[in-house]
């Protein structure tokens, strides 16, 4: 596991690791408990290598889940103009870590406070908590946003406006369930559906022009 990943767990397998020893003292069956919910916080915190496509104009997508949506919308905080958002949830079950879904220098990095309405409604891209990212090459500028859900509540960011990052490269990640949207130029050629599966830094969401 890298470590980077797994220091984002560090309270709450202390906290759990602790309780699972005071249990000891009173119940087996409580022990063993929280011997589950420690195994499935180093679950939640994997972080596996990902084989990422070499095409200079494959877009990858930024994050494990289920493509829930495939939208044109108006994308108002980087580039103002409309693209194509393909919306993924990521459940407890989905590795967590963010990707950056082109070769490209962060351009733009904006927190927004906001609410943790549960991802997979529509409305939470405007009213949860967020983190929009923008990462710029010769080929096109991509916006990504983090999002909470009702279960997330902490977004991390691993890296900053300036930072030049390959394709596939971890950015940061969310706490437990949450939502991460690709905004892509309209131009470009979207290769998968509302559906399907996806796998941050290796699945190949779409193709620019």
């Amino acid at each position: 596991m890298r470590l980077q990943t797994l220091a984002e767990a560090r309270w709450i397998l202390a906290i759990l690791a602790f309780l699972a020893l005071v249990s000891l003292f009173f119940s087996v069956w409580v022990f063993f408990i929280f011997v589950v919910l420690v195994a499935y916080t180093l679950y939640f915190f994997r972080d596996p290598e990902r084989s990422v496509p070499t095409d200079p104009n494959a877009v990858v997508a930024a994050a494990d889940g289920t493509v829930t949506d495939i939208v044109e919308v108006d994308e108002g905080d980087v580039l103002k103009s409309k693209m194509r958002r393909v919306g993924i949830f990521l459940s407890i079950f989905d590795v967590h870590t963010n990707r950056a879904p082109i070769d490209g220098r962060i351009t733009y990095r904006q927190h927004r406070e906001g609410l943790c309405v549960d991802a997979r409604r529509p409305e939470c891209s405007e009213k949860n908590e967020a983190m929009t990212w923008a990462f710029e090459n010769p080929h096109a500028t991509i916006v990504v946003r983090q999002l909470t859900g009702a279960i997330a509540r902490r977004i991390v960011a691993w890296a900053d406006v300036g930072d030049e990052l390959a394709k596939g490269d971890r950015f940061g990640m969310i706490r437990f369930g949450s939502r991460t949207e690709v905004y892509l130029p309209l131009a470009a050629t979207v290769l998968v559906k509302v559906g399907e599966h996806v796998a941050g830094g290796s699945t190949i969401i779409a193709r620019l022009p």
